[in-house]
């Protein structure tokens, strides 16, 4: 897929698959809401954005992301085989615990999955969630992606 399709298909969906390399060698992974926030220049990857994510600080996923920042995070969709198109980041994970940041990351994920305005009572109420999360930069090192759809039903 082409960085625009790819960026088309992280604005549509609604949850990566994190995975994490867990204190006993074992991939550990959870379900994340995101934000795909811009930066500038495009990374070497070929995408204009960074995957942002923010969770509880002691979840399992910060305390394997503190030992090793490597992590994998995958978006599907589609029912039929098909239909399968998705992206397969290797990125390492920069944690942030500003609380400027985290409350940030923690309003532009409630105004994307609720569809609220950043009002000032949903500020507030993130940055009071703020103080017990970290804020996850997913820093892209290289993809892969797949569309079925383009094979016209020859595999």
């Amino acid at each position: 897929m082409s960085a625009t399709e790819v960026a088309a298909l992280l604005d549509e969906s609604r949850t990566v698959t994190c995975a994490t390399v867990g204190r006993d060698g074992w991939p550990h992974l959870m379900p994340l809401w995101y934000v795909v926030r811009s930066t500038q220049p495009t990374s070497s990857a070929g995408t204009s954005g960074t995957l942002w994510a923010w969770t509880y600080a002691k979840s399992q996923k910060v305390r394997n992301l503190e030992r090793d920042p490597r992590c994998t995070l995958q978006v599907e969709v589609g029912h039929e085989y098909v239909e399968l198109r998705g992206v397969m980041l290797a990125c390492e994970a920069v944690i942030h615990r500003d609380l400027d940041t985290v409350a940030a990351v923690g309003a532009e994920i409630a105004a994307r999955y609720g569809g609220d305005d950043l009002t000032p009572e949903l500020a507030a109420a993130m940055r009071a969630q703020a103080a017990k999360r970290v804020g996850l930069q997913f820093v892209e090192r290289r993809r892969a992606s797949w569309d079925h759809r383009k094979l016209g039903g020859t595999y």
